[in-house]
Parts: C-alpha cells; structure tokens; sequence
C-alpha cells in the first residue's frame, strides 16, 4: 500500500469512526432511546453539523501526525498519542458549537462520551495493522507528540546530556521496529534511537514507534551530522550484498560507529535482537548474494558416499569440509600433512555432526606409496582436490616444492583415483593458472592439464574448478592488511591500480561441490567471480571499518609488484569459450590442449612426467626450473631473476 493510499483509507477509516462515535454518544446518554422527546431536541446539533465536527476532527488528526506514524508497529506509545489527540479534537469540536451558538446545546456529557469512543475506535483502526502483523510491543511510554528530536546544537543549548549514544536506525521495517523496541526496553538513558533511514518513498516522513524516518540512505552523512549521530545501526536482514555495500559506503562517510544485523540465514532462528548485532566486516562490502545450490542434485552424489578432501586443513578444504558434512556423507576424510589443523577440524565438526564418521589422514600428496595407502584404507567414491602450495612470491623463491606438490602431487592422485575407480576427482584451481606469470600459477595450469588429459582415458569423472582469491583465507591480504592496522601501520599496497577477484570461502566451497555434482568428464568449471577489486580501495576501506582514517590515523603505503605479480588477474583463456551452465554463477570453459611435450609425457609416448620432475627438479636451480616449466608451458611467462629485482622494497 502506497503513502498516499494508506492516509486516504485511515482518514476515511476516521471519518467514518467520528460520527458513529457521535452517534452512539447519543445513544449512550438517552439510555438508547431514540423516541426519547430529549434524544430529538438535541441530536439535530450533531446532524446539522456533521460534516464541519468530522473535517475538524480529521484536520486535528492530521495536524498532530496520526497519519504519519507507520502503525504496522504500534505500541503503548501509539496509544497515549491517540488519547492525547482525541482529547485535542474533542476540545476543538466543544469550541467549535460554543462560538457558532449552537441552540440547544449538547450535553456537556455527549463529549465525554465521545472522546472515549474516539480513542476506542481511533485506536483500534490503528492497531488492527500491527496485530494482523502479529507483533508484540514491549516498550513504554514515550514522547508521544514527538516528530523528531531537536538537532545536536539545540539539545546542546537545552542542557541535553552528553552521554547518550545517539543512534541512527537504517531500515524501517520489522527488523528496525524490533531494534527499536528492545532498545527503548532495556537500553534506560544510554542509548537512544534519534532517527531512522528509509529508501520506501512511502515511509519517509512518517514514524515508527515514534521515531521519524527522516531520509533515504543517501542522506546518511547530513542527517547523521544533523541529529549528532554517533552510531548507525544496519537493520535491513533481507538486502542483498550489493544494497549492504551501497549503504556501508554512505556510512563510512561519517565517523559513526557502524553495526549490521545479520541476513536472515545466519540468524539463529530467525529472531531479531539487539545481540546480533555485529560489526560491519569487509565481507559485507565484498562478499555476494547468497549461492543458490541444487541440493537434490549435490546430495545425489554426496550422501551416502564416502568423500575425501585433500588440503582438508585448509581454508578451502576446510569449508569443503563443512559443507559436505551437512549432505550426510557416509564417511568424511580430511587429508593433510599438516596435523594440527585437521585436529582442530575434526572437533569441531564432531560438535555439530555428532552422527559424522569423520576421519583425518596425514601424509603428502607427494608421497605416492602413502597416497595409495590412503586409498586402499578408505575407499573413496568422491575425491575434492584442495592441496596445493599457493603462496605467490614463496614459490617464486621454491619453485622445484611448487612443482613437487601442485604438479606431481596432482599427477600421483589422478593415478590412484583411476586405479581405485573413484566416481568423481574434482579439482581446485585458480586464476593464476591463466597466463601464468608466476610459478604457483605454471603449476596449477599443468595440474589442470594433467586431470583434464587423464578424464581421457579413465572411468573415473575429472573436473577442474577454477576461481580467483576468497576472503580471508590463510596468508591473503585481507588477515595482512588486518594485522598492519593493529600494529599502527602502514598499510602496504603493491600498486594503486592493482585489483583482484574476491569471493567469501563459504562460497567458493559451496559452488566447488555444485560444480561437482555437475561433472560429467574433463570439464573446467569457472566461477563467475564478479567484478574485480581494487586493492587500494579494500586498504583504504578496512581502515574505516576499525574506526580510523586512511593517511591519517594509519597510512598506505606504495611498494611494488613482487615477482611474478600481474596488476590484474584473468579467469579464462581466450579459447576456453566460456558458456552458461544451470547454475547462474558457474561457467564451463572448453578444455585446451596441452603442449607437444607434455601431452607426449602423458600419453606415454615420451619420459613420464612423474620421471622427469623427480629426477630433475630435485637438483635444479630457480632458473632452470622456471625454463622447464616453459618448455612443458608456452604461455607461461617467467617473472625476472631475482637478482634483478634488488632495490625494489620488499626484495632482499
């Protein structure tokens, strides 16, 4: 219902509950006895006068805001607002006969009357929206003729205390009334909602609860400045990333405090409460909508199965983890060479999967005896391929643990996969692998050509997911730049034109177990990643969020690209050809074809890769093994020596 529409039906709502109130005023006084000779000497002063009594009533309404309330959420405070209205236009209504000399008078008994079926039926027009809302008001009494507070500077002149957190409520629907309510309730004096925020034309200037909605978003920073706003309040579970974004960005245009409720699916039963709120975090700015999965089709592959996760200890393989155990796997298995961290995961889905056969593994994908063994004991009908080195500028310095890992690694699992008849291997990959400028990123594209040449020539299905970095995850610049503005800072930055693609871990993982239920044989799965991120601006907002100013309070620092570095990544080769899947947010790439040399070293024809990187890369230099990858990689372009990357901050 529109703005316009709404006052229209309240007034005439009103209108019609003025004269039945007259009417059964009347009725009331003469005992209901409309033959009464009294009844009919002094009922015509209301019917010659009916139409201006029920104006005047209605402008009083009009006048004292009882049609600017949004009274879906109205409480005690609403009802004292009622009777003291009523009051106004029962007076008005009295002065109104006295100076036009109405004769005969009405009893002085019929106003009485009246005002008290006024306020009945006044109030029960009202009402009757927040109880088909089926809501329940716990606050008390307030200001109830309250359009707004003063600004700042009068409270200030008025002797207003100075140690009221005055609060600026963005959102004015039930999550806001909610937030409202409980503050009003169990806040006493210290805090107080001063104003709300609304972008619904039909809202704005009205009130909830008695607090105006003073604005759109776009008003944020006058209004905040305005009212001496020192905290906002985001009550809006139901937007979408993109609206949270454009909100916290009007926000951090202030110096307020800023505190956001969650979505809807990450509050605990749905209810909303003052304790969960949170703190705006980076992933409201960068994070997505929430991902759509086919769980018929996820758990048709999934439950029931038995799943191994390599890398389980990991930021991916970890989340995959907790992701898979929700579809009912018959037996989880986390693979790792790190012990501690599959430990701590092992507890920890335990806890919330108490009926979960969860089992860790410890040992390296580079050591092939061990990675059969795990095979022979466990059996697995799906394998999730998260385990690699990552780390950009490390591998650049250890490239032959880059290829031992990422390259042979990869080569001894698909291996055991197709001897032990695994259904599906899904494979982890990243946009480094694209053009590679890097070793890490030379490492996974052979990786990726690796599963895609042996879905050739196995029953097994192989699949390759492809996505760029995911917030948060260990050693990424998020959890750096953090701990930089904890230590003062500055902030470094590599360059001011840099960007990179950004998605939240829950769904990486999320699209990586749709994509596989997906799979059919040899495909590459890319993830629609959004629009790139300048990292400048992820600096420079992080700042803002710990309640600081960029260049100010914390600087930002200018280094330069590290080696291997590109100043702006890519999803996909020209030639994959990306095309639509039934899923909005993955894309299928046609599979590529490998080099000569390497297709040959897979295919038999020539030394066995597996051959080659053991005997050789072991006793290689940096270069040497940059210049192997090369020849098994034409596209990959080596970064610089590092002997001529000295004098460059950061490079020893």
């Amino acid at each position: 219902m529109t703005k316009i529409v709404r006052i229209i039906v309240l007034i005439l709502l009103d209108a019609a509950a003025f004269n039945l109130s007259w009417y059964l005023s009347f009725l009331i006084r003469f005992e209901m006895d409309m033959s009464d000779s009294a009844f009919n000497i002094f009922f015509p002063a209301y019917t010659h006068n009916f139409i201006w009594l029920t104006l005047i009533k209605a402008l009083i309404f009009f006048v004292l805001g009882m049609y600017r309330s949004l009274w879906d959420y109205a409480g005690p405070e609403e009802l004292l607002k009622v009777v003291g209205v009523s009051i106004v236009a029962t007076l008005t209504s009295l002065a109104f006969l006295t100076l036009i000399q109405q004769d005969p008078a009405m009893p002085r008994s019929i106003f009485v009357v009246s005002f008290v079926l006024d306020t009945i039926l006044a109030g029960g027009i009202r009402f009757s929206f927040r109880y088909a809302r089926g809501h329940r008001n716990t606050r008390g009494f307030g200001d109830f003729f309250r359009f707004s507070h003063p600004s700042a500077e009068k409270r200030r002149l008025a002797g207003g205390a100075d140690d009221v957190t005055r609060i600026m409520l963005i959102g004015a629907g039930d999550a806001g009334a909610s937030i409202i309510k409980e503050i009003k309730a169990s806040s006493g004096r210290q805090m107080r909602v001063e104003i709300a925020v609304d972008d619904n034309p039909s809202k704005q200037g009205q009130t909830i609860l008695g607090v105006k909605i003073a604005g759109g978003s776009k008003q944020i920073q006058l209004l905040a400045r305005r009212h001496g706003i020192s905290e906002i309040i985001i009550a809006i579970p139901s937007a979408s990333r993109k609206q949270i974004q454009a909100i916290v960005s009007e926000c951090n245009k202030t110096s307020c405090k800023i505190r956001i409720l969650p979505s809807m699916m990450d509050l605990i039963d749905e209810r909303v409460s003052v304790s969960a709120l949170r703190d705006v975090d980076i992933e409201d700015l960068l994070g997505r909508d929430p991902v759509r999965l086919n769980i018929k089709e996820i758990s048709g592959y999934i439950e029931g199965r038995i799943i191994m996760v390599t890398g389980g200890g990991g930021s991916i393989g970890s989340e995959l983890c907790r992701q898979i155990a929700a579809f009912r796997p018959r037996r989880l298995i986390a693979l790792d060479n790190y012990e501690n961290s599959v430990f701590e995961l092992g507890g920890e889905l335990k806890a919330i999967h108490p009926e979960l056969e969860f089992e860790t593994a410890v040992g390296t994908v580079r050591d092939r005896n061990r990675m059969a063994k795990v095979f022979e004991k466990y059996r697995p009908h799906v394998v999730f391929h998260a385990a690699a080195h990552k780390h950009v500028p490390l591998m650049e310095y250890n490239p032959g643990e880059a290829v031992a890992n990422n390259v042979l690694g990869t080569k001894h699992l698909a291996d055991i996969a197709d001897e032990y008849a695994v259904e599906k291997f899904v494979m982890i990959s990243t946009d480094k692998a694209v053009n590679p400028t890097n070793v890490m990123g030379a490492t996974k594209r052979l990786a990726e050509m690796i599963v895609q040449e042996k879905s050739q020539r196995s029953q097994t299905v192989f699949a390759v997911v492809r996505f760029g970095n995911v917030l948060g995850s260990n050693g990424s610049v998020i959890p750096i730049f953090r701990k930089q503005i904890e230590r003062g800072g500055p902030v470094t930055v590599t360059d001011k034109d840099i960007t990179r693609y950004f998605m939240t871990i829950p769904e990486a993982a999320q699209l990586v177990i749709q994509a596989g239920a997906m799979a059919e044989g040899g495909e590459i799965f890319i993830l629609d990643m959004g629009e790139p991120v300048r990292i400048l601006d992820l600096a420079e907002n992080l700042i803002k969020l710990s309640g600081l100013r960029p260049y100010e309070d914390i600087d930002i620092a200018f280094t330069q690209l590290r080696p291997g570095e590109k100043i702006h990544e890519e999803l996909s080769y020209a030639e994959e050809y990306l095309r639509k899947t039934t899923h909005d947010k993955i894309f299928l790439g046609r599979a590529t074809e490998p080099s000569p040399l390497l297709a040959a070293s897979l295919g038999g024809d020539s030394a066995p890769l597996e051959q080659i990187i053991s005997n050789g890369v072991a006793n290689m230099d940096e270069q040497t093994i940059k210049a192997w990858l090369q020849k098994f990689l034409p596209e990959y372009k080596a970064a610089k020596p590092r002997s001529e990357l000295r004098g460059i901050r950061g490079i020893e």
